[in-house]
């Protein structure tokens, strides 16, 4: 089964993020809490922790890429 880690929303305005960096990359185990990715937003960079564990399938967003508020920007498969 696959779970979906979408764009988060750190503050009231925000509409979209963008992928600063990858910290772990396809393939990879991931367990729930390891920090996996950073999203820059309206200047302030923001570490991401994994909701779930398992093995992070596919990064559907790039670094240096933009989404917007709720974007799948990952896949993880258990």
């Amino acid at each position: 089964m696959s779970q979906e880690i979408c764009m988060p929303k750190f503050g009231m305005s925000m509409l979209e993020g963008e992928i600063g960096k990858w910290l772990v990359e396809e393939g990879d185990k991931i367990c729930k809490g390891d920090d996996i990715v950073e999203i820059i937003e309206n200047k302030a960079t923001h570490t991401v922790q994994a909701m779930v564990s398992g093995r992070l399938e596919k990064i559907v967003v790039n670094e240096g890429e933009s989404a917007a508020v709720g974007e799948t920007i990952a896949v993880v498969s258990d």
